[in-house]
């Protein structure tokens, strides 16, 4: 006998006309509404009435991200609610660096077979990732894939990206082009490892490793850096801001950094967490390797006139985020490591 195939029997529910799941995500998301948010949450598309914003001559900003592989941490420790913060502070985080405030956020969850528990976690991160960064979650899409990830009765595999948009003042961009010879560079505490070198972690460290406290520990969300960011460019006339993701220092700090002139680290000036000299020495990973891989404790930077640094740090300090000045922006190129 032929089966009579359905689209469910594939192993696709039929998710868009479950109320049930409709209500729960519609209230996730009118949760994180902001001033500017039109039309339906469950509709095709989001509208957002950017004249809203309060900016007066405002540009678009844009940027999309993913988690990567920290996801298996997560699934190592049974633990998915912090992985939409993830999720949506590395998008944002990217947006602010040029002075932009991100306004929406949408996300895309793509996983073997639905498992609402687990799917709703995802969500509950990052309309928590969205709120705490002032942004407005306006929709999303969540695609079954049965045979594509990998699936069976006690997990699925998952996979995210986030997709952000912010506005900012055309007078106001941020682009390092005011960088110049002797400013001075200021590191923003990160909370962790944030979501960069997992697959260089998962390495080093045995999964029954991953799976006790140092994964717990290693699964820390991204800290999400707008409000005080925001807070500082009220006050403080910013030269540039660099995100310390992939790449670590040696490969981000030139992305902002004018031709002619390099910068200056010097890793005495402030205190690196104990868990990067334990993944140093667990990995046997040269120092080197170390700075273009992690944050090690610095998740954003200022480059900013050495005049502007006590403001920015009473600003930061005030909003819950400790700093210190860690190098020189000088003649010549590339990143120099002391």
């Amino acid at each position: 006998m032929k089966t009579n195939w359905t689209y469910e029997k594939a192993g696709v529910p039929h998710l868009k006309g479950d109320p049930g799941y409709n209500r729960e995500i519609v209230k996730l998301i009118r949760s994180t509404h902001t001033p500017g948010v039109l039309g339906s949450a469950t509709g095709f598309a989001a509208l957002f009435d950017y004249k809203k914003s309060g900016v007066k001559n405002p540009l678009l900003v844009s940027s999309t991200d993913g988690v990567g592989t920290k996801l298996e941490i997560a699934r190592l420790q049974n633990r998915h609610d912090t992985i939409g913060i993830d999720l949506v502070a590395m998008c944002v985080n990217d947006i602010i660096t040029c002075g932009a405030k991100p306004v929406f956020f949408l996300d895309y969850f793509a996983t073997g077979k639905f498992d609402p528990k687990l799917t709703r976690e995802v969500l509950k991160g990052i309309a928590a990732g969205c709120r705490e960064a002032g942004c407005a979650l306006v929709g999303g899409e969540t695609a079954v894939m049965p045979g594509f990830y990998h699936a069976d009765k006690k997990f699925s595999q998952y996979d995210v990206a986030g997709f952000s948009v912010g506005v900012v003042d055309r007078k106001k961009v941020i682009h390092g082009k005011k960088i110049r010879k002797g400013d001075m560079i200021l590191g923003l505490a990160s909370s962790g490892f944030h979501s960069n070198g997992y697959s260089l972690l998962r390495k080093v460290f045995r999964e029954r490793d991953l799976r006790g406290k140092l994964g717990k520990e290693l699964l820390t969300p991204t800290r999400i850096y707008v409000k005080p960011v925001l807070k500082v460019l009220e006050k403080v006339p910013v030269h540039g801001i660099v995100n310390i993701t992939g790449g670590g220092f040696i490969d981000n700090l030139p992305r902002v950094i004018p031709a002619g002139l390099g910068a200056t680290i010097y890793t005495d000036a402030w205190p690196i967490p104990r868990l990067f000299d334990f993944v140093r020495d667990s990995g046997n990973i040269s120092d080197f390797e170390m700075m273009r891989t992690f944050n090690l404790g610095i998740g954003m930077v200022f480059i900013l006139n050495k005049n502007q640094i006590s403001r920015a740090q009473t600003v930061l300090y005030r909003n819950g985020i400790s700093s210190w000045v860690i190098g020189k922006i000088n003649p010549g190129r590339g990143v120099k490591i002391l």
